[in-house]
């Protein structure tokens, strides 16, 4: 049987995600099941990491602008409107999606399907929509911190067998 199927995918990205929000942001957040279309309407940022390997695929963290606030001001020990530019959130979003992604990166090596991990890109804007096809292996969750019950985002995960 092929790994990726027998893979709980789902359960690894639960808990990568709650360790890496409780460790680096100081944040305990709920995960529930929704679509993307949750992170929010007007701008977003999306940081997106890929996997290359035994197994490929993408992880991709979407939030709306003030919420890359709040996630950056957790980050950095700062309020939100102390966040100087855009950039910083950016490079917070995009550092989030490499940890996310490198943890996930781990297992899959532990698990016996070795990869490599892209550099993070970063998508902003208000008018668009990432499409992943072709995927064997999905997972989705929308997340909100309980300190901040008012922003959404949004983490999803496509995988398949590599070379």
């Amino acid at each position: 049987m092929n790994k990726i199927n027998t893979l709980d995918l789902k359960a690894l990205v639960s808990n990568t995600i709650n360790e890496v929000f409780d460790t680096m942001l100081s944040m305990e957040i709920e995960l529930f099941d929704a679509d993307s279309e949750v992170a929010g309407d007007g701008s977003r940022i999306v940081g997106s990491v890929s996997f290359a390997g035994e197994v490929m695929g993408s992880i991709s963290i979407y939030v709306s602008g003030e919420f890359g606030r709040v996630m950056t001001a957790a980050m950095l020990g700062m309020e939100p409107e102390e966040i100087e530019s855009d950039e910083e959130v950016y490079d917070v979003i995009g550092e989030l999606s490499n940890m996310v992604g490198g943890s996930l990166k781990s297992h899959f090596c532990d698990y016996g399907l070795p990869c490599e991990l892209s550099i993070p890109s970063i998508t902003t804007g208000s008018d668009f929509k990432i499409k992943s096809k072709n995927w064997s292996r999905y997972e989705g969750f929308a997340f909100r911190a309980f300190r901040h019950q008012q922003y959404v985002g949004f983490v999803e995960v496509y995988i398949k067998a590599g070379s």
